[in-house]
């Protein structure tokens, strides 16, 4: 069987075409830059040439794409969006407005020939498509697995950052398990707007399963086999954008902390961690410092006050002298597929007539759940 797992992020979107009768390791990767990178660069490129821009598609994900079109605004260049496609920068289109985009339909967007016609979208499988037909690959699967960090989309006035951390809360207090963060199209929440938008770029009829980035990454973690043979692990993922932090019993979770990478030295994350396993890290003492906030699962006592200490993500080196001595994990020998492994875990947990074949060959040694 062979699943397609695109792991959607602020610097990279990675790429893993698993293939069941492989070793994992022998599966194909791709790390490429971001869609919100590529919008980024291709409004610079209308701001050097000093023409307007007109984004059209979906809400993706922002970061370096509202940077580049504060500048290209700030530069007094015109910028026009579609609706979907304004709700990238702030869910709230009177905000989108505030900064200086003009909204237009979709009709209105076709007829602004002089403007750059930039389309957003966190995927793209056309482009995959080529990248593989480029290498003789055959460019077909049977199964799609997606990830991307979702804030939501929050009521007006109402923090994003909170917003998105009620949704890691309700998830855990539903069902205590990493795995419980994989959803079938069906089962998405309408608030997880950016999510619903990235799972509708979908062209053909195909399994499919969505995961949050965050325990994405911490499943691949867990499959590191140093990882996965600890009796307890503090699993950091330390992306390019966002820090996420899991005290783990296997995929069962006692606490969990959200904050952002660019904000946090060696020594504040040390200091987070160390707070999360001692159960003296604040929830309000995190969302204060511009973080999301901590959550501890109610009536749980983790047994080991030092668990082991796992970091992945394209940021880790933050912590490479830490006094934390962490392990970093390479599941399948591969740190940055570590979201893609996870999203392919995923994909077993909810497509269970394909689970057996799948953890055959992704997890070996443990029995189907």
């Amino acid at each position: 069987m062979r699943i397609l797992a695109v792991d959607a992020g602020t610097g990279t979107q990675d790429i893993l075409l698993f293939d069941s009768s492989l070793p994992p390791e022998s599966s194909l990767k791709l790390i490429m830059p971001s869609a919100t990178q590529i919008a980024a660069r291709r409004i610079r490129q209308a701001t050097g040439e000093g023409r307007a821009v007109v984004l059209t598609g979906v809400t993706t994900g922002g970061g370096p794409c509202h940077r580049a079109l504060d500048e290209h605004l700030k530069a007094g260049l015109k910028a026009y969006a579609t609706p979907d496609a304004a709700r990238t920068f702030d869910d709230d289109l009177d905000v989108v407005q505030g900064m200086g985009v003009t909204i237009v339909s979709e009709d209105e967007a076709k007829r602004l020939g002089d403007a750059r016609q930039i389309e957003m979208a966190d995927l793209d499988l056309d482009a995959i498509r080529r990248a593989l037909a480029a290498f003789e690959v055959n460019s077909d699967f049977d199964g799609l697995a997606l990830a991307c960090l979702d804030h939501g989309a929050a009521p007006a006035g109402y923090s994003d950052r909170l917003f998105r951390f009620e949704h890691l809360r309700r998830v855990v207090e539903g069902r205590n398990d990493l795995r419980a963060f994989a959803y079938l199209p069906g089962e998405l929440p309408a608030y997880l707007t950016r999510a619903r938008a990235m799972l509708g770029c979908v062209d053909t009829d195909v399994p499919l399963v969505f995961l949050d980035t965050g325990p994405a990454a911490a499943l691949g973690a867990l499959q590191d086999p140093i990882v996965a043979q600890q009796d307890e692990q503090l699993v950091i993922n330390l992306g390019n954008m966002h820090a996420l932090g899991f005290h783990l019993r296997s995929t069962h979770i006692y606490s969990l902390f959200e904050h952002h990478t660019n904000l946090l030295s060696a020594q504040e994350i040390e200091s987070l961690s160390e707070g999360l396993v001692a159960g003296t890290l604040r929830h309000e003492d995190v969302f204060a410092s511009h973080g999301h906030g901590v959550f501890y699962a109610a009536g749980e006592r983790p047994s080991n006050p030092h668990p082991f200490v796992a970091v992945t993500g394209p940021q880790r080196a933050k912590l490479r002298a830490s006094t934390l001595r962490p392990y970093f994990a390479v599941p399948h020998g591969d740190m940055m597929l570590s979201g893609c492994f996870g999203l392919v875990w995923a994909f077993a947990e909810k497509h269970p007539q394909h689970r057996q074949e799948i953890l055959a060959r992704l997890l070996p040694s443990a029995t189907s759940p």
